[in-house]
């Protein structure tokens, strides 16, 4: 992968110290990250070509598909999911006792929406579609599933041909794990999970989070669509104020997430801005996308240290500071 180009905090308006104490709470949890502004990269720490198991960072790479698929005509949001898969949601067969099945919609699948259980299996549909939230690992493999009978392809193959190539990502960048809760294979194609799966170095991770930036352009082309990157991005007005289902630790997810992305839309961290966003997986990975100060973060290792009563109290010690740091305004 090709190295970015560097430039000092100071040549970006970014002050060095509080990039420091970011730095200082981020090594809590060892690791490696970096700091990209205007494209240029500002800070780093540990060894930025190790891979890291992301977990739920997956799903907002993995999303990245239902983008391509939009594009391309192949799906659209408002597709109920079993015109792509018509067995979705069955095993178990159970779930074909709700009357539900029918209703689910490609959008509810990426919001969490579309009430299933947690686990990434066969799992249980515990409400009817768009009335309650859940995080779920089930519901993006379901899509994945979806967008695997779009294309009748691998999506990993659809993925580097169409996003990682072109972003120069490589496979030694980045790698889909065989799958840890479904099997092999779909009608004989490869299948993937959302869920959980990628496993990637903070170099490949940024350069995703600067696709996601620049509003799905890199340099001249126009890897997904702009609006799709703004729905990503944005909480969707019809998920606000649901209320939560299953596991109740993610506080007032239904009002900052969005198509499989996090965000700060409703000023939960009061500290960052409105329009940062970011993934989220297991062991605390992340790509962080702050549009209004062009800044992309990157960042795995181990968990941090729980402390707060929110879900997002971890995140206020390392993000309060980069965002502080940026203090010129954005040319």
């Amino acid at each position: 992968m090709p190295d970015w180009p560097t430039a000092t905090p100071e040549e970006v308006g970014m002050d060095p110290a509080l990039l420091e104490e970011a730095k200082a709470y981020a090594l809590t949890g060892d690791g490696s990250g970096c700091i990209v502004r205007r494209g240029r990269l500002v800070a780093s720490w540990g060894d930025r070509q190790r891979r890291y198991d992301l977990k739920s960072t997956t799903k907002s790479i993995g999303v990245t598909c239902l983008g391509l698929a939009l594009a391309d005509g192949k799906a659209a949001l408002t597709d109920q999911a079993r015109r792509h898969h018509p067995t979705l949601g069955v095993p178990p067969e159970k779930n074909a006792e709700t009357g539900w099945l029918e209703q689910i919609t490609l959008l509810h699948l990426a919001t969490q929406t579309a009430g299933f259980d947690k686990p990434g299996g066969w799992s249980p549909v515990l409400f009817e579609p768009g009335t309650a939230w859940c995080y779920s690992d089930c519901g993006p493999n379901w899509l994945a599933e979806c967008l695997t009978l779009a294309y009748g392809r691998d999506l990993n193959d659809v993925m580097f041909e169409r996003v990682f190539t072109p972003l120069g990502i490589t496979p030694a960048d980045l790698s889909w794990r065989n799958n840890a809760y479904r099997p092999d294979t779909l009608e004989g194609i490869k299948r993937r999970e959302f869920g959980a799966g990628f496993h990637g170095n903070v170099n490949a991770m940024a350069r995703i989070g600067l696709l996601y930036l620049r509003r799905g352009r890199w340099q001249d082309r126009q890897i997904i669509p702009a609006e799709f990157v703004d729905l990503a991005r944005t909480t969707v007005p019809q998920v606000v104020g649901l209320p939560l289902k299953g596991n109740t630790k993610y506080g007032d997810a239904p009002n900052h997430y969005g198509l499989l992305w996090w965000n700060n839309a409703d000023g939960t961290l009061a500290d960052v801005r409105r329009d940062a966003y970011w993934s989220w997986g297991l062991y605390d990975s992340f790509i962080i996308v702050i549009p209004s100060l062009d800044l992309v973060v990157a960042r795995a290792g181990e968990s941090w240290k729980r402390t707060g009563d929110s879900h997002y109290d971890v995140l206020a010690p390392f993000l309060s500071p980069i965002v502080r740091s940026a203090q010129r305004a954005v040319r």
